[in-house]
């Protein structure tokens, strides 16, 4: 399932390497034992290119929604998934949420119908009860009055556990961690030693439960992470996570470039847009707020609010990152957040203009774009 690629280094790296080796074989006059030569960490890579995060889908498929492929055929959307070829999901993990959703046991039965059907799995570990990202890192209430050693050693334990019962083929410490997570303890700003051995700490007990997983550092945006992925470079991880949404991160794509450039270039590690997505409409499906509903977010005139404009944008993001070797691809967040509990729900779905189905459940241009990657 895993593959694991050769080692990526720069030129003149591996020139010294190559030197090394020669002149010690040759001042002794043998040649120096396989498992005598210097050792570089080969960082584990994914074997696809493209993947949805479904995380909601659990809460939604109570209501039996029937969704509509491009030739008019109705299923369910597992089925679709299926039926679109496509090869990986990311699920977000909350430790104790309140209404049981995205919780590790409703992950598991979730993760384990997915990968019944060939699916590869992908976790976003919030470390929260609820949303974990940039402005909202607290610990779940069961670990917050614990001191930093007792939180990291419940840390570790509870990321060994999810890591042994879903044996994920990707998984992140943290989601969006900017300035770290858990906080206070693991705040990369107020207390950096700990943010990263909080970090270390997660590491190692992915690779004791679940050794071929690939473990990723997510950072939301562009701007800072340059300087973010510097601080985490001596920590073994092996997939770099970005998220990048126009809204949010800035509508310069040549910024985003700029920066995927320098990270695949210094880290020589594989590299995601493991979050982003794009309105196929600014109209809305039900009563709830919709995130993106102003011509001012979009970027314009390239990617109107439309469907071609939103297929139009995943084709840009994924034509840079072909650019770059180690640029990996892309995950689309909220592909399922249709408006699912009907047309006047204040507590539904805040996406259903970015969702990859439109107003009547249909699939949009955009899906073709993630199957069979």
């Amino acid at each position: 399932m895993w593959r694991v690629d050769r080692f990526l280094l720069p030129l003149s790296w591996l020139c010294v390497l190559v030197v090394a080796v020669s002149c010690s074989a040759s001042e002794t006059g043998k040649s120096m034992p396989v498992d005598e030569l210097p050792q570089v960490e080969a960082h584990r890579a994914t074997d696809f290119s493209a993947a949805l995060d479904c995380s909601a889908y659990p809460e939604m498929s109570g209501y039996n929604l029937l969704f509509t492929d491009r030739d008019g055929k109705q299923m369910s959307f597992v089925e679709m998934l299926s039926a679109n070829d496509i090869r990986a999901v990311r699920l977000r993990v909350w430790v104790n949420p309140p209404g049981g959703y995205s919780s590790l046991s409703s992950v598991a039965a979730f993760a384990g119908e997915l990968r019944a059907r060939g699916i590869r799995i992908w976790l976003s570990m919030h470390y929260s009860d609820s949303w974990a990202d940039p402005g909202k890192q607290d610990p779940p209430a069961a670990w917050q009055k614990l001191d930093f050693d007792a939180l990291r050693d419940s840390m570790t334990a509870y990321t060994g556990r999810v890591a042994k019962l879903i044996a994920p083929d990707v998984i992140q410490i943290g989601n969006e961690i900017n300035d770290g997570f858990l906080h206070p303890h693991g705040s990369l700003s107020l207390a950096p030693e700990q943010c990263l051995a909080l970090l270390r700490s997660g590491i190692e007990a992915v690779r004791k439960n679940a050794p071929k997983a690939a473990v990723m550092l997510h950072y939301a945006g562009i701007n800072g992470a340059v300087n973010f992925f510097e601080r985490m470079s001596e920590l073994p991880y092996d997939l770099i996570g970005l998220s990048y949404y126009p809204i949010w991160h800035g509508k310069s794509l040549d910024a985003l470039e700029a920066v995927v450039k320098e990270l695949t270039n210094t880290h020589q590690r594989e590299l995601w847009i493991a979050e982003t997505a794009y309105p196929f409409t600014l109209d809305w499906n039900d009563w709830t707020h919709n995130i993106v509903g102003l011509e001012s977010q979009l970027i314009l005139p390239g990617y109107p609010a439309t469907p071609e404009g939103q297929k139009r944008f995943l084709e840009r993001l994924q034509a840079m990152l072909d650019k770059y070797p180690l640029a990996k691809g892309l995950c689309y967040w909220g592909a399922e957040l249709v408006a699912w509990k009907g047309p006047y729900a204040t507590d539904a779905s805040p996406w259903e203009n970015q969702a990859l189905f439109d107003f009547d459940l249909k699939a949009l241009p955009a899906l073709q774009l993630f199957g069979g990657k």
